[in-house]
């Protein structure tokens, strides 16, 4: 009512509006009550579709995330904000539309506007919601307005600068004109005070529509600012690029031919040729056929009939989509076309040994090392990768390496080698610095007695190979007669220094029967030393 001082007609007209007024809003019909339902559940159907419509662009995001990384990543941050915000809003308003319903019919599951049975309750809502004076509203209203407020403020700063001004997001919740009173009244006032509850749930359901719907004019502008699906090129450069640059006899050269950057829908001319590079024109006969384009790629395939060099040129002709006209762009390319050819070569001798780790290098020109798989057939095995392999063998007389090579998908054989097959040479019998090959068979005395025992060594031989001597005889002539002691390792036994310490000068010794184990375990008997002490 008006301010200032009033008679009591004037009073008690007053009273009497209130109560009319009053009379009025009860008297809602039941027909405008379930109109408010029909509506409301379109609204939130709709809620359902902006949810619906929302996740696609959220999937594109995902999906240009893949295609790169470092471009789309802050926009995506920016959108995936944006969702947790939007879903946060619409959590609160659904929350208070379940409060209300819940507050007037005091039922505590109730949540659908359809099964409230005091849909035409305007007191308790306007209580709720906007409080004891409409004109300073301290309700759930004025929580709503302030939340509406932050949220429209936190989605346009998710929003660059610049683009600001072309999104027009709604949420507004600034005081309005009321024709009925003639004058401005606060956005929680002209909402929801006096207003039956059915209405005041319908009108939520329009605010949640407002923030998935601003929620999607938000998502769409970072959409467009990591624009995935264009392509923009400063230089169209042509390019032929192979499978392989080294083609057997006998297997097809594959090329792809296109211009870098190409369109999938606007196919290219590709004619081969040789090309005049000043007027980028095909000299001679054009061949137009033999390229096939799909998606804008040119699949070109051809089997060589001989070795040597071979030669690609041509032009790739791209239709200007100004004037539709045609620009023409010059590639060549080449590829070696050879017999196959395999190399095994033997790291360290042109045979295998019986018993130790052969190495062995195992290569073919033009072929990744990662792309050959060698095997051996005979007796033994083959190890290794990357070219680098180690053969042992276990008996001869002969093995064969094979190797294969994968070429576009397949298996294909590359060519063999063999190899003679040899059991390790045997070693020589060594004691004090002697050898039993040397020619001269004096021996210091004093080297006699420095020497520890007799040892087995190979000469002249590229392996580095231990053979251990597990025993030997030693024989000296003594009062004319041969005495002889034996040793069960490669150390002289306590018996055998005895013997040696108490030879004389000029007398002779013998080291025999040296037994030696190999590095394959097998036990050989190799010859012994003939000495004569000095």
């Amino acid at each position: 009512m008006a301010g200032g001082k009033e008679t009591p007609r004037q009073k008690m007209i007053g009273m009497m509006y209130l109560v009319l007024t009053a009379l009025l809003a009860l008297n809602v019909s039941k027909e405008i009550l379930n109109a408010f339902i029909i509506v409301n559940t379109g609204l939130e159907k709709t809620n359902v579709n902006f949810s619906n419509k929302n996740e696609v662009t959220y999937a594109a995001f995902e999906k240009a995330k893949l295609n790169d990384e470092k471009k789309v990543r802050p926009f995506y941050d920016k959108a995936m904000t944006v969702k947790k915000l939007s879903a946060d809003m619409v959590k609160y308003i659904e929350d208070l539309k379940n409060k209300l319903m819940r507050d007037v019919d005091g039922i505590d599951t109730l949540s659908n506007l359809k099964y409230l049975s005091a849909k035409d309750n305007y007191d308790k809502p306007t209580h709720m919601l906007i409080g004891e004076d409409p004109e300073n509203a301290t309700g759930e209203a004025k929580t709503l307005k302030d939340k509406l407020k932050s949220f429209k403020d936190a989605l346009m700063g998710q929003v660059p600068e610049k683009e600001r001004g072309n999104l027009k997001l709604g949420l507004e919740t600034e005081d309005v004109y009321s024709f009925a009173e003639e004058k401005k009244v606060k956005w929680e006032d002209n909402a929801f005070y006096h207003n039956p509850i059915a209405a005041d749930i319908t009108i939520l359901s329009k605010l949640q529509n407002d923030c998935k719907n601003a929620e999607a004019d938000v998502i769409n502008a970072l959409y467009k600012q990591i624009d995935v699906g264009s392509f923009k090129f400063d230089t169209l450069s042509a390019r032929c690029v192979a499978s392989s640059n080294y083609v057997l006899i006998g297997d097809e050269y594959h090329a792809e031919i296109f211009v870098a950057a190409f369109s999938t829908t606007s196919n290219p001319q590709i004619w081969l040729g040789q090309v005049d590079s000043v007027k980028n024109t095909i000299v001679g006969a054009i061949d137009s056929t033999s390229v096939k384009v799909d998606r804008g790629v040119g699949i070109y395939t051809r089997k060589p009939e001989s070795e040597g060099e071979q030669k690609l040129s041509g032009l790739i002709r791209v239709k200007n989509p100004v004037d539709n006209s045609y620009i023409s762009y010059p590639f060549k390319t080449s590829f070696i076309a050879a017999k196959p050819a395999a190399v095994v070569s033997p790291t360290k001798m042109n045979v295998f040994y019986i018993g130790v780790d052969n190495p062995v290098d195992v290569s073919v020109p033009g072929i990744a090392a990662e792309n050959l798989s060698p095997s051996l057939s005979g007796s033994g095995s083959i190890t290794g990768s990357r070219g680098k392999y180690t053969v042992r063998v276990t008996k001869g007389p002969e093995v064969t390496i094979n190797v294969g090579a994968k070429l576009g998908g397949t298996n294909k054989s590359m060519g063999t080698a063999k190899f003679r097959v040899k059991s390790v040479p045997n070693p020589v019998a060594s004691f004090g610095g002697k050898r039993s090959t040397d020619p001269v068979n004096n021996i210091k005395k004093s080297d006699v007695l420095a020497a520890p025992g007799v040892f087995a060594e190979m000469v002249d031989f590229d392996f580095d190979l231990k053979f251990q001597v597990v025993g030997f005889e030693l024989t000296v002539l003594k009062n004319g007669a041969e005495v002889t002691e034996k040793s069960n390792g490669a150390a002289l036994s306590p018996a055998q220094k005895a013997l040696l310490q108490n030879l004389k000068n000029g007398g002779k010794f013998y080291i025999e029967k040296v037994q030696v184990r190999g590095p394959d375990g097998t036990i050989r008997t190799i010859p012994g030393l003939n000495l004569k002490m000095i």
